[in-house]
């Protein structure tokens, strides 16, 4: 991943009201959630003010849809989710010695 799509991922789920969206897809699993079931448990009252949040974590990659016959459902895309977590945790503690203690380090 580079940093322009993590940022980009970062950005959208740095509203609360997606947050609680993409939250509540990962809770859901694989199966997802139908977008009125996602309304009630999320709590945005607008369909519309819905539609927006959604379009933007699909275009970042992290949530996909699907029409069901009349039925649009929602799904985390778990393999962007783990990207973005890899990336954030890849380099973690890099620049520090190993076995250094905390006198040592400085």
């Amino acid at each position: 991943m580079n940093v322009e799509q993590a940022a980009k991922q970062l950005e959208a789920l740095g509203s609360p009201a997606r947050l609680r969206i993409y939250r509540a897809l990962v809770r859901a699993g694989h199966a997802g959630l139908p977008v009125r079931q996602l309304q009630e448990r999320v709590g945005i009252p607008a369909a519309s003010t819905l539609s927006h949040h959604l379009q933007r974590l699909v275009l970042t990659g992290l949530v996909s849809q699907e029409r069901q016959a009349t039925t649009l459902i929602c799904r985390a895309v778990y393999p962007a989710m783990d990207a973005l977590i890899g990336y954030l945790a890849e380099e973690c503690c890099a620049d520090e010695r190993c076995g250094a203690t905390g006198e040592e380090a400085a």
